[in-house]
């Protein structure tokens, strides 16, 4: 048992009971969450919780195992998803439309990032990373403006193959209280993708490979000089990076069976996936789960506890009105900066320095 958990984690164990604990936990959460937490809003969390665990950690191996600050991820996710959505619309609502649409938006992305990480090399730091920032923009624009193609600020309403369809009804009787359907098989499809997609990013990073990412992250005239090609290994970090940020995007697509510029291009999804960085830990693939997990939770609940702490407090004007709902981005931010306070080196980073420490 423990040489086949050594394999699948690639020897990369979280080091830490606590640490452990919650990984288990949010394992076994979202595998059974459909049953744990019925209702609609509880199964489109989880399944965006899934999505952005693959978005996040693509982006950490870029960020924090290979020290490149780009804020073009989220083009290569809209790409995933906007290959989805334009081939199902053009080809039909087969499983042959959904494999063209990854393919293609998977061809796109490579050259794309091919592209961005050979022009890395040139330009450095920060002036890279506001390259990035305009070439994300242009392609948001491009979209916007592509509406034959895209659907234009509208986006693309679209239908998936009848076996991912909520209207496909394995069972006529409930099991547990959830309809045994298309649309718990979609959301199982995207638990089983992203499981696999966080295992081979765990391998990736703990291979001789990511070694390498690492050392380059750490010094990278260091690493020249003792005879590794840092031009080849930021581009492939760049490639690969950018591919699994692609599948995270077809996921969403497929979960939503929608895509526009604000659903998958939108900064606000960049700035998020950096903030679940610096909450999970930055260069732990573990990190991008507990911090997609924490982030999106708060995000889709905080105003209905706000809510319920606002008519508890019914009774004191003053703080039924801080309370309010309204003021659930103040809360959120507020328990950002808590969470940085507290965990510097994210979740992950002090769970696991309180373990070496002890």
């Amino acid at each position: 048992m423990n040489k086949i958990l050594t394999r699948l984690l690639s020897n990369d164990f979280p080091r830490n009971r606590v640490l452990a604990v919650i990984l288990i936990g949010l394992l076994l959460a979202l595998a059974f969450a459909p049953f744990l937490f019925p209702g609609v809003k509880a199964l489109n969390v989880a399944a965006k919780v899934l999505v952005f665990v693959v978005l996040v950690a693509s982006f950490d191996l870029l960020l924090g195992y290979t020290g490149i600050v780009s804020f073009a991820h989220t083009m290569f996710f809209g790409i995933g998803a906007y290959g989805i959505a334009i081939a199902t619309t053009r080809l039909g609502a087969t499983w042959e439309a959904l494999a063209v649409g990854l393919l293609c938006s998977l061809a796109l992305s490579f050259v794309l990032s091919l592209a961005v990480g050979l022009f890395s090399l040139r330009v450095k730091a920060i002036f890279f990373a506001m390259i990035t920032l305009a070439v994300a923009s242009a392609f948001q624009t491009l979209a916007s403006q592509l509406s034959e193609f895209t659907g234009g600020e509208d986006g693309l309403t679209f239908k998936v193959p009848e076996l991912l369809s909520p209207s496909m009804e394995f069972f006529e009787q409930p099991f547990m209280g959830v309809s045994i359907d298309g649309r718990l098989l979609c959301y199982y499809l995207l638990f089983v993708l992203a499981l696999v997609l966080v295992l081979s990013l765990l391998r990736i990073v703990n291979s001789p490979f990511g070694r390498v990412l690492q050392a380059i992250r750490e010094n990278e005239f260091r690493a020249e000089a003792i005879g590794y090609r840092v031009v080849v290994y930021r581009t492939t970090s760049s490639i690969l990076s950018a591919l699994f940020a692609t599948v995270a995007g077809a996921m969403l697509a497929l979960w939503l069976r929608y895509n526009g510029p604000d659903t998958s291009l939108s900064f606000e999804i960049m700035i998020d996936v950096l903030l679940i960085v610096v909450i999970g830990g930055m260069g732990t693939i573990y990190g991008a789960a507990i911090g997609a997990a924490l982030f999106l939770v708060a995000q889709s609940y905080l105003q209905d506890l706000l809510r319920l702490g606002s008519e508890a407090a019914a009774s004191l004007p003053w703080l039924a009105a801080l309370l309010s709902p309204d003021r659930w981005l103040l809360w959120l931010g507020l328990l950002f900066v808590l969470s940085v306070y507290y965990f510097p080196t994210g979740v992950v980073g002090r769970l696991r320095a309180v373990s070496v420490k002890g």
